[in-house]
C-alpha cells in the first residue's frame, strides 16, 4: 500500500497541473457560454455520428454515446483522451520508430494443406487469426501442460538452468517472493555467466508489488529490466497495458498461461483461497514467435534491442510433432481484436461443446451473441469463473452477464475452493487456446496479449482432463438461484454499462 501511496503522489501534481489548465480555459471562455453551447451541441452531434460508424463493440459506444450526449464537452474530452485508439499514438509511434525486425519466412503453407484436407472451415478461422496478427501456423513440438501454477513453478527453474544465449521474461505482475527470488537467483548467476537476461513487467499492473529500485537491483546483477508504458502522467495510454506473460529461453523453450511472477500464484501464500490457474511449455519453432512477440514491445521501449539473430535462434528439441499451434499476441493498435474474432468464430463452429476458463466474463455484445447462438443450438456450452473474487465489483459485473447465458442455456460453474484466474478455451476436442486473454473488453481489445491456439494437439487432451477435474470442485450457478429483484437488474443494468471500462 505504501508502494501505491507514494506511486500517486507522485503523479498528483501532474493532475493538478492539467486541472488547472482546463480550469483556466473555462474561466477564459465563460462570456461566450452561449456560442460555445451551441458549438458544442453541433460537436455532439458529429461525435455521435462518428460513434455509430465506428466499428466498435456496441456496448462500449452506447457508453460513450450517453455520456456525450448528457456531458457534451467533458464526455468529448474523456472520448478524446481514453475512449479511441487515436489516444494510443504515442505507444503506437515507439512500436514504429523500434528498429525493423528482420522477416521471417512463411512456413504456413504447406500446413494450411495439411489442415484444408481435414478440417476447411478451420483452416479458414487459421487464416485469418494469421493475417490479423502476422503470426504463423506452426508445427507442434513437445509441450507440457500445466493444471496448477505450483506445478509450472519448478519447471521454470528447471529450463533456466539449462539456459545458455538468452532469457526473456515479460510479465503484468512481479513480486518480491519465493517464486520471483528463486527465478532471480538462477537468472543472476546465468547473467554472470554471459547469458542475455532481459525483464520486462508492466508498470501499472506492478504498482503496488515492484518499483524502479527492485528493477534497479535487478540491473546490479547483470539482469536488463524496463518498465513497460510508465505511469508518469494521466493520458489516453492508460489503458493500454502488457497484461502478457511468457518466458522464454534460448529460442528452444517457452512458457506461458494465466500465471504471474507472485507467490499467490504457487499457492505459496493464501489470497482468496486457492488459487486456480494453468500454464503451458513449449520446445520447436513455435518459441520463435514467442521471442518475436518479446522483441517487438522490449524494442519500442528500450535502447538496446534485442539482436537480429535471436529471432532464428536453432529451435532445439521438437520431438516427432504434436498436432499444429499458433502463437500470437493481441494488440489494442490493431483495429480487430484478434482473440474477440477467434472466439466468435470457433463458437460459429463449434458442434459438441464448447468450454471456457476465465476469471472476469464482460463480454461485449458480439461475443455474447455468438456464446448465446451456440448453446440455443445445442452445442454444450460451458464457463467456469472464480468462486471468491479478486475484485467485488467485477465479480458483480460478471455475474450481471448470468442471466442472459443461463437464459440461452449456457453452463455456468463458479470454482467454490477460491480464485480462479485461468483462461482457456476448448471446442469439440480438436481445437482450443490457451493464454493470457480475460473474457472481457480490457483483455479483448484495449491490452497487449499473448494466447496460442492448438490443434489436435495432446495438450488439448490435458486440457480437458484439467477442465472436467475443476468442474468437479465448482457449483453449477442455476437462474433459479440468482434471486432478481428490480433493485438487482437496475444496478446490475449500469455496471453492464460501465463494463468496458472495467
Amino acid at each position: 500500500m505504501k508502494r501505491v501511496i507514494r506511486r500517486a503522489v507522485a503523479v498528483v501534481p501532474a493532475v493538478l497541473i492539467q486541472l488547472l489548465l482546463y480550469y483556466m480555459l473555462f474561466t477564459w471562455l465563460r462570456p461566450w457560454a452561449t456560442a460555445i453551447g451551441i458549438v458544442l451541441g453541433v460537436m455532439a452531434l458529429v461525435f455521435v455520428l462518428y460513434l455509430i460508424t465506428r466499428r466498435d463493440e456496441s456496448t462500449y459506444r452506447i457508453l460513450w454515446l450517453m455520456l456525450i450526449l448528457t456531458f457534451p464537452l467533458p464526455g468529448a474530452l474523456l472520448y478524446l483522451i481514453l475512449g479511441n485508439k487515436h489516444s494510443m499514438a504515442p505507444i503506437r509511434k515507439r512500436m514504429e520508430r523500434a528498429p525493423r525486425l528482420p522477416e521471417e519466412k512463411d512456413v504456413s503453407g504447406p500446413l494450411y494443406e495439411e489442415l484444408e484436407a481435414e478440417d476447411k472451415r478451420l483452416a479458414q478461422t487459421f487464416r485469418l487469426l494469421q493475417r490479423i496478427t502476422g503470426f504463423p501456423l506452426r508445427r507442434g513440438g513437445e509441450m507440457e501442460y500445466y493444471p496448477l501454477g505450483d506445478n509450472m513453478f519448478p519447471k521454470m527453474l528447471q529450463e533456466l538452468e539449462r539456459a545458455e544465449k538468452f532469457i526473456f521474461v515479460e510479465y503484468l505482475i512481479i513480486e518480491n517472493g519465493l517464486f520471483w527470488d528463486s527465478l532471480v537467483e538462477v537468472m543472476a548467476r546465468k547473467a554472470a555467466q554471459g547469458v542475455d537476461v532481459r525483464v520486462m513487467y508492466d508498470d501499472l499492473g506492478s504498482i503496488s508489488t515492484y518499483t524502479e529500485r527492485n528493477a534497479a537491483e535487478l540491473r546490479k546483477k547483470g539482469i536488463k529490466c524496463v518498465a513497460f508504458n510508465p505511469l508518469l502522467f494521466v493520458s489516453g495510454t492508460l489503458s493500454c497495458r502488457t497484461h502478457r506473460k511468457m518466458l522464454i529461453i534460448d529460442g528452444r523453450t517457452a512458457f506461458s498461461g494465466g500465471v504471474n511472477l507472485a507467490d499467490e500464484y504457487i499457492n505459496h501464500i493464501t489470497r482468496f483461497g486457492h488459487w486456480k490457474d494453468i500454464g503451458f511449455m513449449v520446445r520447436g519453432e513455435a518459441v520463435r514467435s514467442f521471442t518475436r512477440m518479446f522483441a517487438e514491445l522490449w524494442n519500442a521501449f528500450t535502447k538496446d534491442p534485442v539482436p537480429a539473430e535471436y529471432l532464428s535462434a536453432p529451435a532445439g528439441e521438437s520431438g516427432a510433432g504434436d498436432g499444429l499451434l499458433l502463437p500470437y499476441y493481441d494488440s489494442p493498435l490493431r483495429p480487430e481484436g484478434a482473440t474477440n474474432e477467434l472466439y466468435i468464430d470457433l463458437l460459429a463452429q463449434a458442434e459438441d461443446h464448447a468450454w471456457f476458463y476465465t476469471p472476469y466474463l464482460l463480454p461485449g455484445e458480439a461475443l455474447l451473441d455468438a456464446l448465446v447462438r451456440a448453446a440455443q443450438r445445442g452445442v454444450d456450452v460451458r464457463i467456469i469463473t472464480p468462486g471468491i473474487p479478486d475484485k467485488k465489483i467485477v465479480y458483480r459485473m460478471t455475474r450481471s452477464f448470468y442471466p442472459v447465458l443461463l437464459e440461452a442455456g449456457v453452463k455456468i460453474y463458479e470454482y467454490t475452493p477460491g480464485f480462479l484466474h485461468a483462461k482457456a478455451c476448448l471446442v469439440d476436442g480438436k481445437v482450443g487456446a490457451v493464454g493470457t486473454v480475460n473474457l472481457d473488453y480490457r483483455s479483448l481489445f484495449l491490452q497487449f496479449e499473448n494466447n496460442t491456439v492448438f490443434y489436435r494437439s495432446s495438450l488439448l487432451d490435458a486440457l480437458h482432463e484439467d477442465y472436467l477435474e475443476t468442474q468437479s470442485k465448482c457449483r453449477e450457478r442455476k437462474l433459479e438461484d440468482l434471486n432478481i429483484t428490480f433493485g438487482k437488474w437496475l444496478i446490475d443494468g449500469f455496471l453492464r454499462l460501465a463494463a468496458p471500462l472495467c
